[in-house]
């Protein structure tokens, strides 16, 4: 059985290689081919001036979890009516990652701010995990300004 480009790129024993680098379109390809996302309903792609983005919806962000069978523990670090911090722990193999989610009212309008720090700190390990920030691919629930229709 033979690997696909993304299945190559995310072997945990080259996470933090540069090994077997594609060009962003190529991972993308096998991103949506190897986890069953649909472009324009899992993804889609958010200008910043001159610059475009690849923004992955919280849908897509699940389904990369559940296809790469990526574990992720929460820990809540703070709580308060000012600012709320949230640990994910994301687990494939031997490899684990951490990062945090936050929320406050500064950077989010949702009236459930624990809610919408766990969400980034989902994003934010799944994205870790499987190396896509180094082709600047970022999940939905990382800043309301990625929100469709902003």
């Amino acid at each position: 059985m033979s690997r696909s480009l993304f299945q190559e790129l995310f072997d945990p024993t080259k996470y933090n290689g540069a090994a077997n680098m594609a060009t962003k379109s190529e991972f993308l390809n096998e991103l949506y081919k190897d986890n069953g996302l649909v472009k324009d309903e899992d993804t889609y792609e958010l200008s910043f001036g001159k610059r475009s983005v690849t923004i992955i919806t919280r849908t897509g962000i699940e389904k990369i979890q559940y296809h790469n069978n990526i574990t992720v523990t929460f820990d809540v670090e703070s709580v308060s009516p000012e600012f709320i911090v949230v640990k994910a722990t994301a687990k494939k193999g031997d490899v684990s990652v951490q990062s945090y989610g936050e929320a406050s009212p500064q950077n989010t309008q949702q009236k459930y701010p624990v809610a919408m720090a766990e969400k980034r700190a989902l994003s934010r390990v799944i994205l870790k995990i499987t190396g896509f920030y180094k082709y600047g691919v970022f999940g939905e629930d990382e800043s309301d300004d990625f929100k469709q229709g902003k």
